[in-house]
Parts: C-alpha cells; sequence; structure tokens
C-alpha cells in the first residue's frame, strides 16, 4: 500500500477534524503533483463534515461555494479550500450539477471527479492512498482517461474537453483512445461551444504557460475545438509559406504554434504575440512567378494581423491593457534592423515600438526565427542574433543619452509655441510633430530658443506655400 508523507499544516488540520469526529482526505491536483514528485502550489481537502460542521470548527472560515459543499479555511498562513463529500447529477447548464447531494464515502465523492488522474485522495490521518479508478496507473503511464463514460463525463460540463487538451500540453500525457474520439463528436463540441469564454480563456492561459503550447494548441486544432473559440486560425492550416527560398519550412498553423513554444514561457503577452503574430499572413498571400518559380509574398501581414487579433483577444474577454501590448508587439514584430541605421532611425524605431517594449519585441523576433525551422537561436552565435545584439546595444545607448523621444520631452510646449505667435488649434500640434522630427534627426536642436525659432520658421513657410 503506497503512503504518502503529509505536509505538518494538514497533519494539524486534520487533528482539528479527528477531534471532532470528521474524516479528512487530501484530493485533486496536489495528489497527482505529489505522486509526480512534484511540489503543490495549494491544498483541496474534502471530508464527511458538512460546510455548517466545517465553520464551527474552525477559527476562520469563508463560504466561497457552500451552496455546492465548499468553503476556504484560512489555517496556518494557507487558504485551503474545504468541500463535503457529495455526489452530483444532472448538468443541464453544461457546467453546474443540477443536484447536490453529500455523499458517505470517499470513494463516492472521487467518482464524480473529471479524470483518473484527478480522482485519487489521500488521507489525511496515515497518508494512505485511496484509488478506486486506477489513476496513479495512468499517471505513471502519462494517460488521461475519464473517470467512467467519456461521454458522460463530456456532457456534464463543456470545459472537460478543454481540460483534457490543457492537462495533456502541460503534463506532457497522452489522451487514452476512447477519451480522444469522443472530443470529435457534434455533441461534445456542442457542449464546448456552450461554456463562458471566460472558463475558455482561463484554460488557455494555463495551456500557454505549458513548456511546449503547440502540443495543446495542436490537439485543439486537429479535434476543431480551436474553431469554436477561434476560428480566426483556421485559413492558417495549410496556408504554405515555404517557396524554396528557405524563409520557412512550415504552414502558417504550424510556425504559429512552434513561435508559441520559442516565447519565453514566463511572458504570456509574448506567447499571445508569438501565436498571433502571422494569423494575417493567409489574408495577405501573394504568388508571383519569377525565372519559373513560384515565390510568395505577405506584405503588410502585421497590420492585418493586428487588426485580427484585436478582436479575437476583445472576444476573450483578456483585459485592456493585455490586448493593446500583444497587438502592438504583432504590428511592430516585422522590423529589420541592418547596421546602416543611422542614429536618427534608431530614434525613430524608439518612438515607434517605446523602449519598455523592446526586450519583448526581441523575445518575439526570436521566437519568430524559432518557429521557421523549429531551432533555438543563440544570440551570440549565428548572424541574426549578432544583428539584435548590435540593435539592442544601439537602443540602450540612446535611452542612457536621454534623447527627446516624445512630444513631453521637446524643450517647448503649446502653450510656448501660443506665446510666440503660433495660432492656437490644429497648427500647433502640426509643429510639435515637425519639432519633434527634427530633434529625432537631431538631438542638439532640443533647446527652447533653438525650436521656437524653427517654428517661427516652419509657420511662416506654412502660410506662405498656402497664399501661393
Amino acid at each position: 500500500m503506497i503512503c504518502l508523507k503529509i505536509p505538518p499544516v494538514l497533519k494539524k488540520m486534520h487533528g482539528i477534524f479527528e477531534q471532532h469526529g470528521y474524516s479528512a482526505y487530501l484530493v485533486g491536483g496536489a495528489v497527482r503533483d505529489m505522486l509526480m514528485g512534484k511540489t503543490p502550489s495549494d491544498w483541496d481537502v474534502t471530508t464527511n463534515a458538512a460546510p455548517e460542521q466545517v465553520m464551527q470548527i474552525f477559527h476562520k472560515v469563508i463560504p466561497t461555494g457552500i451552496a455546492h459543499g465548499t468553503v476556504t479555511v484560512h489555517f496556518m498562513k494557507n487558504e485551503i479550500e474545504v468541500t463535503t463529500f457529495r455526489t452530483e447529477s444532472g448538468y443541464s447548464d453544461g457546467r453546474h450539477p443540477d443536484h447536490i447531494e453529500y455523499a458517505a464515502t470517499i470513494q463516492d465523492d472521487l467518482s464524480r471527479r473529471d479524470f483518473t488522474m484527478n480522482a485519487i485522495a489521500v488521507n489525511l490521518a496515515d497518508g494512505t492512498v485511496v484509488d478506486p479508478f486506477g489513476g496513479q496507473n495512468d499517471i505513471r503511464h502519462g494517460i488521461i482517461r475519464t473517470v467512467g463514460k467519456p461521454s458522460e463525463r463530456f456532457m456534464e460540463d463543456g470545459l472537460r474537453p478543454i481540460r483534457a487538451i490543457r492537462f495533456a500540453a502541460q503534463l506532457k500525457f497522452s489522451i487514452e483512445k476512447d477519451t480522444y474520439s469522443e472530443l470529435f463528436k457534434a455533441e461534445i463540441q456542442k457542449k464546448a461551444a456552450g461554456i463562458s469564454v471566460e472558463r475558455f480563456r482561463d484554460e488557455m492561459i494555463k495551456l500557454l504557460k505549458a513548456e511546449e503550447p503547440s502540443a495543446g494548441i495542436k490537439l485543439l486544432e486537429e479535434t476543431h475545438l480551436l474553431d469554436v473559440f477561434m476560428p480566426e486560425f483556421r485559413p492558417c492550416v495549410q496556408c504554405i509559406q515555404g517557396d524554396g527560398r528557405g524563409f520557412h519550412e512550415f504552414d502558417v498553423m504550424t510556425h504559429l504554434m512552434y513561435a508559441c513554444d520559442g516565447a519565453p514561457k514566463d511572458k504570456l503577452n509574448v506567447r499571445l504575440a508569438a501565436l498571433l503574430h502571422d494569423i494575417g499572413k493567409p489574408q495577405a498571400k501573394n504568388i508571383k512567378t519569377e525565372n519559373g518559380a513560384e515565390l510568395y509574398t505577405f506584405y503588410n501581414h502585421e497590420q492585418i494581423s493586428e487588426k485580427i487579433s484585436r478582436p479575437l483577444l476583445a472576444r476573450l474577454k483578456f483585459p485592456n491593457a493585455l490586448i493593446d501590448n500583444v497587438c502592438h508587439l504583432v504590428k511592430n514584430h516585422m522590423f529589420n534592423y541592418e547596421p546602416t541605421w543611422t542614429d536618427a532611425a534608431v530614434r525613430r524605431f524608439l518612438v515607434r515600438t517605446g523602449y519598455e517594449n523592446f526586450e519583448d519585441l526581441i523575445d518575439l523576433r526570436l521566437a519568430d526565427i524559432y518557429g521557421m525551422h523549429k531551432i533555438p537561436l543563440r544570440l551570440h552565435d549565428s548572424p541574426a542574433g549578432k544583428l539584435l545584439l548590435e540593435l539592442k546595444d544601439r537602443i540602450e545607448a540612446e535611452h542612457e543619452k536621454n534623447s527627446a523621444l516624445t512630444l513631453k520631452a521637446l524643450a517647448v510646449n503649446g502653450k510656448d509655441l501660443m506665446h510666440a505667435g503660433i495660432p492656437a488649434g490644429k497648427t500647433v500640434g502640426k509643429v510639435l510633430n515637425y519639432l519633434l522630427e527634427t530633434v529625432l534627426d537631431d538631438p542638439a536642436q532640443n533647446t527652447k530658443d533653438t525650436l521656437l525659432t524653427i517654428a517661427q520658421n516652419y509657420c511662416q513657410n506654412m502660410q506662405k506655400a498656402c497664399s501661393e
């Protein structure tokens, strides 16, 4: 019989349950993590004590989900979710059970859970493992299998098909064949389509934090579940971009998936940008013939990609600030630095992209290159990498100079211009933008007297041009 070591905080919690005549078990992802040799990030406990009884025996309890038998116990600086043994039936909304009944045994409680790897409990009294559905064996073999019939489990909650795929990517498991085949069925996809976009988004975020998100994205695409929530990707499938010039090995969809793998896993914004950066290529694709060979071009695809990405992310209800940032990265990912760039060109690049976004743009460019052939790029060992490093050095140098890169950084403002006789209104804006362009070309011009003189001359020339 397998026994797991119980953390001290759970031992003490069990002692309190036991004093009052109740049993308690550790359940959920924490058990799965412990069996896989990982350290759990939180604890879920189930007990035969009713929520009202849990609230009586512990000092600080929040009724976070009391209608479903769940409370949150604040215990020894931990927030521990405690749920009463229960069975469920009837899922008319595809998420919440119509009927909840408290169960008599831990085995009954485990029978309602989604996958065998999540239907394992640990007795907090002695660490013994309760595993009525073979979850430990499935964990050892890296298999995701539903508890009971896949059709029944998936029809209970439309999120479960998405969770199966997310777990497959996150844990690097395979989905058991009967469970997998169920994902293609129309009634299952219809049930999945009924979940809230927020629930899908949250699962997608977890998937994007996996070591290789491409494994999950590929499963979403081949089961057509991706079409349910992100149909904008469908044109990317089998959209060929390699034309013999060596730029791309994969179709657009595969490239996007691998680019996502190549982005830093701790940067959600960059992973989203990597997944979306070329989504506009199918619309931008043009085929021309040179010397008898077909060549593919994708002019302005970054702008089209940005226009597709913004409503897609908004529909999934990502935060506005994140949407703005991701779309900015997508729109600007096609910069092509050359050592011949002047300092003024570097400054204009900074104005367009923002210094605060440069590291993310570098990461996105590296992810993009990785996605071309699924080969990591080391900055110091490749021509492309060396160019990025050179640009990075020049960006840092310009930043340290404290160059005027925004209207606010100019030595004059709108009030100064109007005091100098520049007409109020649109003219002031035009003059300020002209002054910024002047300073970007030559930062030494950024003094009040110099800019006021340039402004007056500019206005005189505009008036002269209008009168002629």
